[in-house]
């Protein structure tokens, strides 16, 4: 068994992204492969046991005949949290070891890291610890926010020692791309940092549905129930006069609009656009015509209480963090491995 920590220096960088490209990839080669998450983040209830929603996609995905408790040992909930600060929770690390090792069939096992370095650090369970006890080849996935992350990136490979096998740099815009593919990677390379893919910022990986910003917003769904499902890119506010609003909206595609709920006039002229669905802040409905339209156009309308400054807080505090899950995030993740990650080196490089 080989396993591969999928680590990061900061939270939503992209490691479930990579964890599955990269298993796809392994086990499209023939190979036995395993994940497990050891620190869950996201709660989710099945049966009577609760276990890591990243770790629930990531087994249904692989379709992995491991039990979910193998695949997520531990979940830091809110009431967990609490009884580790009163000292009551014990013997995490070797829960989670104990499920790590119950894969030891399998050719390569995948470790979703904690959201950074030290995370779990409180509980002996962070990553400096884990790859020791786990004698894990550690690949750094690094986010893209300008040349500092050549430094996250250069740190990581120094703390991690002869664990660090090599890194990712993830979600780089269009913009910087040839930036960090001519400049930046072989700067790294030359350091002796292995840089095995560059990704840039994938606007279906970055989407989310309509319907997971409906249950971020509390809103109310005022039509079109149906096509909650949908992906959002974009948003735009809509505060401007008509005119201006309607050349603004022409050039952002599958986008999300906000506006106040008395503002029809910007309804209507959205949904001549590229508009996915449209958010009425204030509490208020909408009149009986963008209604109308927008049930014909099948354009979800949705009504939330907050004002537009607290709803436009609201989607920022997610935005980076939408999670890779639905089929069409799937096939977009192996179509980017496949297209962009030196699967021969990285091998080469376990073997080293």
């Amino acid at each position: 068994m080989i396993p591969i920590f999928i680590a990061s220096t900061k939270s939503s960088s992209g490691k479930t992204f990579i964890a599955l490209g990269l298993a796809i990839k392994l086990i499209g080669q023939g190979y036995k492969v395993g994940y497990i998450k050891p620190i869950g983040k996201t709660p989710v209830k099945k049966g009577t046991d609760v276990f890591d929603a990243d770790a629930i996609f990531i087994k249904e995905a692989l379709s992995l005949p491991d039990e979910l408790d193998v695949i997520s040992p531990f979940v830091l909930s809110y009431e967990t949290q609490n009884l580790i600060f009163q000292g009551k929770v014990k013997d995490i690390r070797k829960q989670i070891m104990t499920a790590f090792k119950s894969l030891k069939n399998k050719d390569f096992v995948l470790v979703g890291g904690g959201a950074d370095l030290f995370d779990g650090a409180i509980l002996n369970i962070n990553t400096l610890s884990l790859l020791e006890d786990m004698k894990a080849h550690a690949l750094v996935v690094e986010s893209w926010t300008g040349d500092v992350s050549a430094d996250s990136l250069y740190g990581a490979a120094h703390i991690l020692g002869e664990r660090f096998m090599g890194g990712v740099i993830n979600k780089v815009p269009v913009n910087s791309l040839n930036h960090v593919k001519d400049t930046v990677r072989p700067f790294l390379e030359k350091k002796g940092i292995k840089i095995f893919g560059v990704f840039q910022k994938d606007s279906v990986l970055e989407s989310f549905t309509i319907r997971q910003l409906n249950d971020v917003l509390n809103g109310k769904v005022l039509c079109c129930e149906d096509r909650l499902d949908e992906f959002v890119e974009n948003f735009s506010i809509g505060a401007m006069d008509v005119d201006s609003a309607l050349s603004y909206f022409r050039r952002i595609p599958n986008k999300a609009v906000i506006t106040g709920a008395h503002r029809s006039d910007i309804q209507l002229a959205a949904m001549e656009t590229s508009t996915k669905c449209i958010i009425l802040t204030g509490g208020l409905y909408t009149n009986d015509v963008v209604l109308g339209k927008a049930q014909s156009k099948g354009i979800p309308i949705i009504s939330v209480t907050d004002d537009t400054f607290t709803t436009v807080n609201r989607i920022e505090t997610i935005l980076g963090k939408a999670r890779i899950r639905g089929k069409g995030k799937i096939a977009r993740a192996k179509e980017l491995i496949d297209a962009e990650f030196d699967i021969k080196r990285f091998l080469k490089a376990l073997k080293t």
